[in-house]
């Protein structure tokens, strides 16, 4: 019984430090300054985009034209790639390139298995091609504003700068289950890396899009040395960083618009992301659950039901609600998110289930096809 006071009073302390740790990221997110755009875009060194493919939906065609129809001052070069010439996002990249017959843009057959990641394996065929210095790589599902590239290269003006990435929003939440995923992409997932970026500058990359050069590539053995690699944007970015080059974030969003997901397939989108970050920062990763605003109160409430407890649960609960939807809207620049924010605490309790899953197995769901994970963070196909 003496060691109930002790039990109560770190229940008490992580639940404090949970809503201390929940307003300092809120506060880090709020000075960042999100949609900022530069008055000067004469710097516009001639850029590639390397676009890996692998089917396609309704969105697809919207996502892939908003990179055609880039307000871009410098020479631009499209490299879209395909594994397989039967791909039905085939017939999609040839009616954009009739349509943006002005632009120097291609469709390549990248049949070659070169390692684990088919992603990777796509873009180092595709580099092959590349004509310019300036590499850009992009998610197929990224829709990105017509003034991305004259913003998001501007930062390569610093030679020390060695990649340049940006933030990333959800933008078609269309089921309850991406609602719930909406919350720790649209909130947390951004406001966390500033957090983290206030602690020490950031060495890895986000893999919506990212701007880097050729000598950076070949400077960390290009993307063959990431072949095999699950999280290939970290570890991009990651392998630069270490070789004395700066990560900088643009502050320009892009989109990401994804074919409507159920709970079953937004669950293991979540593990996968869990996993991957296991792997990839395992002790920062470790000690995220202490950020947990929701779980920590409740399980003082459990374990010590009282008004100190139930009354600091309530705190958290608004604090958490409050900065989560305000952080939504700092990405989104909506409200269309307001009305789910009863998702808030269950996306927290979920996540304190996808944390401790994340250490329990290796196995992942990728693109339809399945992999065990390797402590090395590469994968291994099963």
């Amino acid at each position: 019984m003496d060691k109930l006071p002790a039990v109560n009073f770190l229940f008490a302390a992580l639940a404090l430090l949970s809503l201390g740790l929940t307003l300092w990221l809120w506060i880090v997110a709020r000075r960042f300054p999100l949609h900022q755009r530069l008055a000067d875009k004469s710097f516009a060194p001639a850029v590639t985009l390397l676009k890996p493919l692998k089917g396609c939906d309704t969105e697809t065609a919207a996502c892939l034209r908003s990179w055609l129809a880039q307000d871009y001052l410098g020479p631009m070069q499209f490299l879209f790639g395909v594994a397989a010439a039967d791909d039905a996002v085939c017939e999609v990249v040839r009616t954009l390139l009739a349509e943006f017959p002005q632009r120097d843009a291609q469709l390549v057959v990248c049949p070659e298995a070169l390692g684990a990641n088919a992603k990777v394996s796509t873009l180092i065929q595709l580099e092959r091609r590349a004509r310019h210095e300036v590499i850009v790589i992009s998610d197929a599902d990224v829709r990105a504003p017509e003034d991305f590239l004259s913003n998001a290269v501007a930062a390569l003006r610093e030679e020390k700068v060695g990649l340049v990435n940006c933030f990333y929003q959800l933008a078609n939440p269309a089921t309850t289950a991406m609602r719930w995923e909406a919350v720790a992409i649209n909130a947390d997932f951004w406001s966390s890396v500033l957090q983290s970026r206030s602690l020490a500058p950031l060495d890895f990359a986000l893999g919506a899009a990212m701007v880097t050069r050729r000598k950076q590539l070949a400077e960390i053995g290009g993307f063959a040395a990431i072949v095999s690699c699950l999280a290939d944007d970290y570890q991009l970015g990651h392998r630069i960083a270490r070789c004395g080059h700066r990560i900088e974030l643009t502050p320009v969003v892009v989109e990401c618009w994804s074919a409507p997901m159920d709970w079953r397939a937004v669950w293991r989108h979540q593990l996968r992301w869990a996993r991957t970050i296991r792997v990839s920062k395992p002790v920062g990763y470790f000690f995220s659950i202490v950020t947990n605003a929701i779980l920590w109160p409740v399980l003082w409430v459990v374990a010590f039901p009282g008004f100190l407890s139930v009354g600091f649960l309530l705190v958290c609960l608004i604090a958490r609600i409050l900065t989560a939807l305000h952080l939504q809207w700092k990405l989104t620049l909506s409200a269309a998110g307001d009305a789910a924010w009863w998702l808030v605490p269950v996306k927290d309790l979920l996540a304190a289930a996808t944390w401790l899953l994340a250490f329990t197995g290796n196995r992942i769901e990728w693109r339809g096809d399945r992999y065990r994970l390797r402590r090395d963070g590469t994968l291994e196909k099963v």
